[in-house]
């Protein structure tokens, strides 16, 4: 049993097929007997999440901002809820409580966070597995970009291949077991 951290949008103004997703990855995880650790939010992706893990009853641990919790919007659901005195902070628990890392669709935030446990772990401050979930082409863009990055030495090709990019659901987890 792992404690995958799942990182994906927290918008309001989301399409259904993207809410549904998130719910299947909760659910999914859960069935497999994994925890859920999210930015403990409950709304867009990342409060379907959580509630597609809990249908399962996984176990479910969210991390948020105070700032984010005085706008009302946390997973008060959670089995655990840690607040941090900010987003950096948030970060770091997040790297801490995660064996491994699974990012969905999302915006600057979802980038963000990839981005973060991605350089850590090309620093070699941890070895846990990345996986991208590039449903319908979602990151096709930025994986050719960063692709691109490696042939003009900005990105190694050592770094470039810690992040397994799959298509599915069951990819995903697969991943998630395989290298973690």
């Amino acid at each position: 049993m792992a404690a995958i951290c799942v990182f994906c949008a927290s918008s309001r103004s989301l399409e259904n097929r993207w809410l549904d997703l998130a719910r299947e990855v909760g659910a999914a995880l859960g069935a497999r007997g994994h925890q859920l650790v999210s930015g403990g939010g409950r709304v867009g992706m990342m409060g379907a999440v959580a509630e597609g893990a809990r249908a399962t009853r996984a176990h479910t641990l969210g991390v948020i901002p105070q700032s984010m919790v005085d706008l009302e919007i946390a997973d008060t659901g959670a089995d655990e809820l840690v607040i941090t005195d900010g987003m950096a902070a948030r970060k770091i628990v997040l790297l801490e409580r995660a064996d491994a890392f699974l990012v969905l669709p999302g915006g600057l935030g979802t980038l963000d966070e990839l981005f973060e446990v991605w350089t850590t772990a090309t620093l070699g401050l941890h070895a846990k597995p990345i996986v991208l979930l590039d449903i319908d082409g979602f990151y096709q863009g930025l994986v050719a970009w960063l692709r691109g990055l490696v042939g003009q030495g900005f990105v190694p090709s050592k770094g470039l291949a810690m992040v397994h990019v799959v298509r599915s659901v069951d990819e995903a987890l697969d991943a998630v077991e395989r290298f973690g």
